[in-house]
């Protein structure tokens, strides 16, 4: 059975646990999030879902 987590949720449990344990600051978690939201507005955004999508089913054939 396939298990299917949203990249998103992913990288915010990732993000919350950074916070959490003072590794990463709020004002640097805030530039992070600000800066993912205006990258996924650019061109940039389609090439990342696919270099995404092609990293998550190489792993899952392996």
């Amino acid at each position: 059975m396939a298990i299917t987590v949203s990249l998103v949720a992913l990288f915010g449990l990732v993000l919350f646990f950074l916070l959490r344990s003072k590794t990463l600051g709020a004002g640097a978690a805030f530039i992070a999030a600000g800066f993912g939201f205006f990258l996924a507005s650019t061109g940039a955004a389609r090439p990342i879902n696919q270099l995404t999508v092609s990293l998550v089913d190489a792993l899952s054939n392996l």
